[in-house]
């Protein structure tokens, strides 16, 4: 249904515009199916030649950390926390340069929302656009979301969903005294947690390789985005203390 035009309410406060700049439809910059780890010069990350302080990866524990060899010894790295700061890093790079591709999703996904996250989703359509999600609203109860950001097409549908909801959550919980730019980061920080490697995802070896490439060409990859570490490392020293090797 068309959006209506009223004035502002009072619960939802009107947020200042995005900088603007028109996203760019996925098919004019990259292929539909866009890896957010994958190089520009369409590398997969299978040559692990010349890896940097991290190392090479050896092997995936438990669905959750990726193991490698450095030449000091073992890199432990959180793959979820990693992804997140790297994604994130990308998403603000690509905002920050009015380069943000979307892609439009084969069906349009129907997301059911509370009052609150509807009245925020029609104060501030214009912004979620700009942000590379784009959706109209089908009813009080639901928003359609009809496009999202590329970096973000591998994203699972529960996560595309969550991800909406709280985007809408953070544009109604907005405070006129916070600058634009921390909101803005504080819902690229969201949709990069939705869409980054979950728990129990297994990658390959050139896929681990990949991330750990990304970590090492992205600023403050040692923290995600909520101050976790992203990876710890043990020296051949302290490996052999743990195993009281040359006692």
């Amino acid at each position: 249904m068309p959006l209506r035009e009223e004035s502002p309410r009072r619960d939802v406060p009107v947020v200042p515009p995005f900088p603007s700049f028109e996203p760019t439809k996925v098919q004019e910059l990259q292929p539909a199916s866009a890896n957010i780890f994958e190089e520009a010069d369409g590398s997969d990350g299978a040559q692990t030649d010349g890896a940097g302080e991290l190392g090479h990866a050896v092997a995936q524990i438990g669905g959750v950390y990726i193991l490698a060899e450095n030449a000091r010894g073992l890199v432990i790295v959180d793959m979820h926390a990693a992804a997140e700061r790297v994604l994130y890093e990308r998403l603000k790079k690509a905002m920050d340069e009015s380069r943000m591709a979307v892609q439009p999703l084969l069906i349009p996904l129907v997301v059911r929302v509370t009052p609150l996250q509807y009245a925020a989703f029609e104060e501030h359509v214009e912004e979620l656009g700009k942000l590379g999600l784009d959706a109209t609203g089908a009813d009080q109860q639901a928003v359609v979301l009809r496009s999202i950001p590329a970096m973000l097409s591998d994203t699972p549908v529960p996560e595309l969903e969550a991800l909406l909801r709280e985007v809408l959550d953070d544009l109604h919980q907005y405070d006129q005294s916070e600058a634009i730019e921390v909101l803005r980061n504080r819902i690229l920080s969201t949709m990069a947690c939705h869409s980054a490697f979950r728990a129990n995802r297994r990658l390959s070896i050139p896929e681990m390789n990949q991330l750990l490439r990304d970590m090492e060409k992205t600023e403050r990859a040692d923290q995600c985005n909520h101050g976790r570490p992203t990876w710890t490392a043990l020296s051949m020293e302290e490996l052999d203390r743990l195993f009281m090797r040359g006692r």
